[in-house]
This record gives structure tokens, sequence and C-alpha cells, in this order.
């Protein structure tokens, strides 16, 4: 099977995160065909190995080639003879073409393993949600006793043509969080305001004051409110829940504690309670400097073209791996006609697979090498 058949049987066949029972045995079957070693790893991941045939390595250097493999609750509206055969779920966030990518890295790579070292292959489940497959394959500690040089990943780019990879040296996408709030006070008629300790006034001063604090480092959004009043009721309870991204963990930790003690002087001058819950997401994908340089250069090396990206306040759960080792995350072009990420019609151009492929398995054999 080659890796453009690779990618539409998984098109075909997505499944939602840490539901990946098909996807994972579809990979171990195809990887098993090739003689790869190959086992499971946070539920329904899989992580393949190959060992170079060069002299005994004693300081057991590795290089882990990371792919995530989830789809999305989406109804797919592209009609082509490999669209999603699962009703409502789709591979419209090139996770197919990441484990495309990978599946052609390796299957070239056992084909020839001319090299000294241990190459990884990880196909991780559940990177669209929270805890995120990585922080699972983390904390099976599959890599221990070896020297790993670097964890490495692509991303899918339609705003970068086929034949064009991104870097960022350093910080690149922000650590997530989801925040939720509870404002307890005492509702009842509208017309009575002396006998209320009113949370919808109290929640909307509080909304006001929290997205003042966004500036160029730190997005703060909040999504849904809900007060269950009417014209003439004013209720005990408001809801609201949204979303904050930074790129630095001491600032994270600063708008956590700021978070709060708004909270905290709202409590105090409306008389209400404000129930806070900060659920900590991803951390910040932040880039190895090193690697960025190295993998720039040998992108151009083979003709590629080079952008260097700024800040993006998405977030990976890819940024498990750089808090324990060093780690590359650069975006693949598949083109402007592949359309938008997360939606119905997202279709990546499948010319983009063997140009990830040439590059990913070069970097990797160079890692090695040094």
């Amino acid at each position: 099977m080659n890796p453009v058949e690779f990618r539409r049987h998984l098109h075909a066949h997505p499944e939602l995160s840490f539901k990946e029972r098909d996807t994972a045995a579809f990979i171990a079957a195809q990887l098993a065909a090739l003689g790869i070693e190959h086992r499971p790893v946070a539920g329904t991941g899989v992580l393949a190995r190959i060992e170079g045939r060069g002299k005994a390595d004693p300081k057991r250097r590795a290089v882990v080639l990371r792919a995530d493999i989830d789809a999305l609750p989406i109804a797919e509206l592209i009609d082509t003879p490999w669209r999603s055969c699962n009703a409502g779920v789709m591979h419209a966030c090139g996770h197919d073409m990441h484990a495309a990518v990978l599946f052609g890295v390796l299957q070239q790579v056992a084909a020839d393993p001319d090299f000294r070292g241990t190459l990884f292959g990880l196909f991780q489940p559940g990177e669209e949600c929270n805890p995120g497959g990585a922080s699972l394959v983390l904390a099976e500690n599959p890599f221990d006793g070896y020297d790993v040089r670097a964890v490495v990943g692509e991303h899918v780019e339609p705003q970068l043509e086929v034949g064009t990879l991104g870097f960022r040296a350093g910080k690149y996408m922000a650590a997530s969080d989801e925040i939720r709030f509870r404002v307890h006070g005492t509702g009842g008629h509208g017309a009575m305001r002396q006998q209320l300790k009113d949370p919808v006034a109290a929640a909307a001063e509080f909304l006001t004051r929290l997205i003042a604090l966004n500036h160029e480092e730190c997005v703060l959004s909040i999504g849904r409110v809900e007060a269950a009043g009417a014209t003439n009721i004013v209720p005990d309870e408001v809801y609201l829940e949204g979303t904050l991204r930074t790129f630095d963990e001491r600032e994270r930790e600063i708008i956590h504690r700021r978070i709060r003690n708004i909270a905290a002087d709202i409590d105090s001058r409306h008389g209400v309670r404000i129930a806070t819950d900060i659920s900590r997401g991803y951390p910040c994908v932040v880039n190895d400097e090193h690697l960025v340089k190295q993998a720039a250069v040998l992108a151009k090396e083979q003709g590629l073209q080079v952008e260097m990206l700024p800040l993006r306040t998405t977030a990976e759960d890819f940024g498990f791996y750089c808090t324990r080792y060093p780690s590359l995350f650069y975006r693949l072009g598949v083109g402007a006609a592949a359309g938008r990420p997360h939606t119905a019609t997202f279709n990546p151009d499948e010319g983009a697979i063997n140009v990830g492929i040439g590059f990913m398995k070069r970097l990797a054999l160079q890692i090695l090498k040094k």
C-alpha cells in the first residue's frame, strides 16, 4: 500500500478522539505487513520502532516522529470516492495526511535502515481534546532509556503552497485553558433592585474586566453566557465559559491569579460569589532553536520554499513533548485550494504527502547522524 492509498483509507474511515480503534488496527496491520515492530500506546495509538543496522550505539540515540490520527465531529461535504463512511465524522484537520507522511517515512526507512540509532514512529490518538493523547503517551514513559535527540511533528497548512514549509523558533503555539464561572447572587423581581444581589450586573462587569486582560501574547474570549431570567426576573445565577491562550508558563500563572483576583473584587463589591474553574489544557509549543535552524537549512537544500511563521494562538498537544525533549513542530503546505481546516469542505492537496515524506525522512536521519 502506498502512502496516498493509506491516507485515503484513513480519510474514508475517520474516528473521534480516543475512539480510534479501527484506525489503530489498520495502522498496525500495515506496519506488520512491512515487518515493522510496533505496539499499542495511549490506548488507541500505535508506536512503531525501527532499529538502524549501523553498529551498536551505546548512547541509544533516538528520534521520535509523531502524527496524530483522530478526526472531528463534522459531516463531510466533499464528494470523492474516499469520502467519510462514518456519518458525522471527518478528517477535517489533516490528521490523515500527517499519518500518511509518517507511514511513508517508516516504509522507506524500513526498506533500507542504513543508520545508527532508533527511529520511533508515533501514531498518536486524541489530539483534538483534553487531556491530549500526548500526555497519555508520556505517562507511559515509552522512550525511557533512550537519548531522544528530537520529537518531530508537522501540521498541514493551506496558507502555504505545496512545496513550502513553515517554521518558527522558540515559542510558537499557545498554551490553552478552558475557563468556566458561576456567578451566584440573589435574584428576584427586576423592579425591586434593592432586594437583589444582581448576578447579571456582576457577570457583565466581570466579563468586561476579563476581556481587558487581552494583549499580544494573551487571548481570552468568553463564548457562552447563560442567565435564565426574563424581562422582569433577575436569576440567582449566571454562567460563563470561554478559552484562555498564553505563550509563557509564567504569564499563564499570572493571568490565572489576575482572573481569581478580579473575581474576588467583584464578589466584595456586588455581594455575589463567583465560582471559578480554570481547567489546564495543553502547554505552549516551544520549538528548539537549533532544530529549527537545521530543518530550515535542510529544506532549502531540498529545493523547498521556507517561510518563518508568526505566533499562533491555536493550541496543540504536541506542547507536552516540548516540555520533556528537544522538539520541532512545523507546517506542511497543502495549498490554498484546500480550504479551511475544521470545515466540511477541507480538501488538502495529496501532492504534499511526498513532499512531507522526503523532508521528514532526511531530517530524522540527519539528526540521528549528528
